[in-house]
């Protein structure tokens, strides 16, 4: 008998992207290591001595306190060397959904990252 139908994957939705209104764009990103697993979604900045990502946190004089970026995937950090990865730099994100370093949120970042095209929204969980 001939199977006519098949799974080929599955896809669960996380509520991060808010919309296609801006587009998305994604560019690749050097994280630093040794800060742990960081989830999707995460917003990163970039050390000004290193140019390696790491997530935002105004507490810092880094460079990583402007924020750069939102990571598009989980990655574990807790390596011997730094984590290639990409990261979003424009598009339209649940606001939500999104991560930060220290105890930032993202009424600290709102206006530095829509400044870079990033901009954000509440959405409605799934």
């Amino acid at each position: 008998m001939e199977q006519l139908h098949k799974t080929i994957g599955e896809h669960t939705p996380d509520n991060l992207i808010a919309g296609h209104e801006v587009p998305i764009l994604v560019k690749g990103v050097t994280v630093a290591k040794g800060q742990g697993v960081l989830v999707r979604g995460t917003v990163i900045g970039i050390i000004s001595a290193t140019g390696l990502a790491a997530p935002v946190d105004s507490t810092k004089t880094d460079g990583s306190e402007v924020p750069y970026g939102i990571l598009t995937d989980d990655i574990n950090t807790e390596q011997d060397v730094d984590v290639k990865s990409t990261g979003y730099v424009s598009g339209l994100f649940n606001s939500a959904a999104l991560t930060f370093g220290g105890t930032d949120t993202i009424e600290n970042h709102e206006n530095r990252l829509r400044e870079r095209g990033i901009f954000v929204k509440e959405n409605i969980a799934y």
